[in-house]
């Protein structure tokens, strides 16, 4: 199983050259790929400019959305950027793509909630035929031509067996996140059973993404940062808040308990902004 570690670009205060410093670390390290999770009504970077940064400042570490809300956006600027960003990374992009569930976020993009998901899978076809060079309404068609045919790996996100199917007809994988290994499990299998009824050839990739926090204070930092970000959540944020792993040993735990279940790629995402939780993973890692 491969390692990825978050961007700590969602936490409150962090300065735009410590995500670049988080960056160039990581990418020096033993992890597979640089995450970054997305929010519109919240003090965090914008994840796709985020990671433009960050493929200028790396040289071989993937870059992965860990999702992107992809209903917030305008589907032909999205395909541009993200045909964009994995041509000037090299082919590094991974697009891990869901609709969201905060209704702030849409409402403060002027985009409609509850039809999300209509949207989303309307994206998902227009952004194919662009990656793949075929003009769309009698316009285009638009580049650059990313780096792999078809366009960059897609990963659908989402619990519901809605979400789910769209991994039938698009995507690459399926990414899990937010919750433990159990809750990853079933909808995978789901996942799976879909790509089989669809008639795609082997098994979606499976990645899936967990917070964490190390060191000195890290169950108090850890969860005072994930009681914000969830507050719309109520009284579940704080059982998030005090279930991320903050010492080595259940850390160690966590990870293998996901390689059991058979995923493929963990994404780690960072519940502090200090430089030395790169080195207290990379150590745990190897």
């Amino acid at each position: 199983m491969q390692i990825g570690i978050g961007l700590p670009a969602t936490i409150p205060g962090v300065r735009g050259d410590v995500v670049l410093d988080w960056a160039r670390r990581a990418d020096a390290g033993p992890f597979s790929s640089l995450g970054i999770i997305d929010r519109l009504v919240y003090a965090n970077y914008e994840p796709m400019v985020t990671l433009a940064a960050a493929a200028g400042a790396t040289q071989r570490i993937r870059l992965v959305t860990t999702i992107l809300i992809a209903p917030l956006r305008n589907t032909g600027v999205l395909a541009k950027q993200a045909a964009s960003l994995d041509a000037l990374s090299g082919g590094r992009l991974t697009l891990g793509l869901g609709v969201g569930g905060r209704e702030d976020d849409f409402s403060f993009a002027a985009v409609p909630f509850r039809d999300r998901g209509r949207r989303f899978e309307e994206q998902l076809d227009t952004m194919y035929r662009v990656w793949s060079g075929q003009p769309v309404d009698g316009l285009g068609p638009v580049g650059p031509a990313p780096v792999r045919a078809g366009g960059p790996e897609v990963l659908i996100g989402g619990f519901t067996e809605a979400a789910l199917r769209r991994l039938g007809r698009w995507g690459d994988g399926y990414i899990a996140g937010g919750g433990g290994p159990a809750q990853a499990r079933q909808p995978y299998a789901l996942a799976q059973d879909i790509w089989t009824a669809a008639g795609r050839p082997g098994k979606p990739r499976f990645v899936a993404g967990m917070y964490y926090a190390l060191g000195p204070d890290a169950a108090e930092r850890g969860g005072r940062y994930l009681g914000d970000y969830y507050a719309f959540m109520g009284p579940m944020a704080e059982t998030i808040a005090r279930s991320i792993p903050t010492s080595l040993e259940a850390l160690r735990g966590a990870i293998a308990a996901f390689a059991e279940v058979g995923v493929d790629e963990l994404v780690l995402w960072p519940c502090t902004p200090d430089l030395d939780q790169i080195d207290r993973l990379a150590d745990l890692v190897g």
